[in-house]
């Protein structure tokens, strides 16, 4: 296991908790689940600590601790033990700060901790069990969800821009970025987080950052799936939620019939993000190709950290946007606001 000093005391914090009640102990050493740049997340039995973002809002985040907690999104999100960011903890980063009640101070190496109940995710081996269907459902009643007080602005615009930002830096110059960035020029402002959403879609309660990797079965390992991972969630557009299985949908990547699934699973529910029956692109398209941008340029940031080309799903996303920059303007305009 990794052994770094954010890993150790998330180990240390999660095991306190799962024994919070018994003396006795057997367990397992601590599991890291992730350790990524924005998110550490470690496991010991039945409990997860979850290191957030150095550069977390805390004010933002506490609200998303507190809407996970809701009782109006019970079996929706999955509920944190507790609502508010438990603990910090705290890099070897040579810097001082004094830090903020519960939270991180910038620049300190301080980073808000929550903890949460271990949940059964997706098995990315069985691709024919994935739970579209549920995933439907849990969008569709979270979009349908009256936000139980305030919140911060969903994040996907804000993840996309960051991406095409992370991309210039990696392959700076480099040709092969050209068509991810005509076809980030060619999205609304809105959609490039430079303004807010349009009014008329920006209220609804939305995830943010909506995948299968988002999904567990809560109790584990067969209670039925819920919502994890709300450091993206806030007020904003719901079709945001339904782009990444869309872009993967027109790139070529998820089958038809898996795709209607799933849109057949949104509208049984009364998800709000598809405002007229039919053709759903007209709602879709943008948050579609933000997100078949986002995907292109992580993946052309991320070859380029690894000293590769991109593999072939990759290349499928950057294909998308080529032929996403070579829409006429008017096409990549209509659902502009």
């Amino acid at each position: 296991m990794t052994t770094t000093p954010v890993v150790r005391a998330l180990g240390e914090l999660a095991h306190d908790r799962a024994h919070a009640t018994t003396a006795r102990c057997d367990c397992d050493p601590p599991l890291v689940l992730a350790d990524r740049p924005d998110g550490t997340v470690v496991r010991s039995g039945p409990v997860v600590a979850k290191a957030h973002a150095p550069d977390a809002d805390t004010a933002a985040l506490a609200s998303r601790l507190a809407l996970a907690a809701s009782p109006g999104l019970a079996g929706v999100l999955l509920a944190p033990l507790g609502t508010a960011p438990q603990a910090r903890v705290e890099e070897p980063t040579g810097m001082t700060g004094s830090g903020t009640s519960g939270g991180y101070a910038p620049g300190a190496g301080h980073r808000t901790v929550s903890l949460w109940p271990y949940g059964e995710p997706v098995d990315p081996a069985d691709p024919d069990a994935a739970p579209w269907e549920a995933a439907a459902a849990l969008l569709a009643r979270l979009h349908r969800t009256v936000p139980p007080g305030p919140l911060p602005p969903m994040r996907g615009p804000a993840k996309a821009a960051r991406a095409v930002a992370r991309m210039c830096r990696a392959r700076p110059g480099d040709p092969d970025t050209a068509p991810v960035l005509a076809a980030w020029r060619g999205l609304p402002a809105w959609a490039r987080a430079e303004e807010g959403t349009p009014p008329d879609r920006a209220g609804f309660l939305c995830h943010g950052d909506l995948h299968l990797g988002q999904l567990v079965r809560h109790p584990a390992p067969h209670g039925p799936w819920v919502l994890i991972d709300i450091d993206d969630a806030g007020l904003g557009d719901p079709a945001w939620d339904l782009a990444r299985p869309a872009a993967w949908y027109a790139a070529g990547l998820l089958a038809p019939e898996t795709w209607q699934r799933f849109l057949d699973g949104y509208r049984g529910g009364g998800g709000p993000a598809l405002r007229v029956p039919g053709d759903p692109w007209p709602d879709l398209d943008v948050p579609a190709r933000a997100l078949t941008v986002q995907t292109a340029a992580l993946a052309l940031a991320k070859s380029a950290a690894e000293g590769r080309s991109p593999d072939v799903v990759e290349q499928l996303m950057i294909d998308a946007c080529v032929r996403i920059a070579s829409l006429p303007p008017e096409l990549t305009s209509e659902r502009a606001s």
